[in-house]
């Protein structure tokens, strides 16, 4: 991953543009030091399929109840 001139990568991008898609990150600097990076997008992640845990899953009926004086001392560090 040699960094690439600014210039160069103005008359370049098309072919740096192809390095990063199959993986090679490209840096670019400007007067010798990097400001900029080419990479490769990560390709999207699956569909969200909902439901798929339903019936797998129990929440206690006390979920939402307020937490016991000793365990709130210790979040609250005292």
């Amino acid at each position: 991953m040699n960094p690439v001139n600014i210039y160069d990568a103005k008359t370049r991008l098309s072919q740096l543009v192809d390095q990063a898609a199959s993986g090679e990150d490209v840096v670019v600097s400007r007067h010798g030091k990097p400001i900029a990076r080419i990479t490769q997008l990560s390709s999207s992640k699956g569909k969200i399929r909902f439901g798929v845990l339903k019936g797998k899953v129990k929440v206690a009926a006390d979920f939402d109840a307020p937490l016991p004086d000793e365990v709130l001392a210790g979040f609250e560090g005292r």
